[in-house]
């Protein structure tokens, strides 16, 4: 059974959790964002890496889901940051580049479902 949105968390038994797929839009987005130059230059070779990972709906495993939930809690005042919203004058900023990396807020709801509570 695959879950098309942020709904119940789709796991591949052997390799783990298979990325919604708002979570991999999210991420192609900031694949082409970054393919133009638009990451700047803090944007780190694991964004870059969980970007492809996700857009490709590649299955993470629970260290990878414990990670991004890191992330988002770490990034969590990024989404209040100027460019950060479509119709801004930096729109897409950095930090939105990145925030869409890492699922953007579908992935952040995804990382935050019950199921993954203790990871």
């Amino acid at each position: 059974m695959d879950h098309h949105r942020s709904g119940s968390p789709r796991r591949d038994p052997v390799t783990g959790h298979v990325p919604p797929q708002d979570v991999a839009a999210a991420a192609r987005r900031a694949v082409e964002w970054i393919s133009e130059g638009r990451a700047g230059k803090g944007f780190t070779d694991v964004g870059d890496h969980r970007a492809h990972q996700l857009a490709r709906r590649e299955a993470v495993d629970d260290d990878q889901i414990g990670r991004m939930k890191r992330y988002f809690s770490r990034h969590r005042h990024d989404v209040e940051a100027e460019g950060f919203r479509r119709g801004e004058a930096s729109y897409p900023s950095p930090g939105r580049v990145a925030w869409d990396a890492w699922g953007g807020s579908a992935g952040r709801a995804w990382v935050g479902r019950e199921k993954f509570a203790d990871l």
